[in-house]
């Protein structure tokens, strides 16, 4: 069975920044894409960034120059990087495994919150 843990989460204030990580157990990391997905109050689940087996990324227009997504496929963990971190940022980050935007499988989520 595969189990995503995300942590990192957190209040931050505007411009700060936050580290998130995934860690994956089973084997399938690293064969597999690893996206990032957020959901604010009232809205839906929104593709953030997303990083396959080989390393091609693509981002949100909304963090791109901000966020940077990476992986470690000897540690099956997955990181997102958040600098400048806006309001509307804030949201539950879900990582995901499998497919290009299509994961097979989700972690719990992990809380960030930007506010001053």
């Amino acid at each position: 069975q595969v189990q995503l843990v995300e942590s990192g989460g957190g209040l931050v204030q505007p411009g700060g920044s936050l580290r998130l990580s995934c860690a994956a157990s089973g084997s399938i990391f690293r064969s597999n894409t690893m996206g990032w997905y957020r959901q604010a109050p009232g809205k839906e689940r929104e593709l953030v960034a997303q990083i396959s087996s080989g390393g091609s990324t693509n981002y949100a227009d909304s963090v791109k120059g901000r966020f940077t997504i990476s992986r470690d496929n000897a540690k099956n963990t997955g990181y997102l990087q958040m600098n400048s971190l806006k309001p509307e940022d804030t949201a539950v980050y879900y990582c995901g495994i499998g497919g290009w935007g299509a994961p097979d499988y989700w972690g719990q989520g992990t809380q960030v919150t930007v506010s001053s």
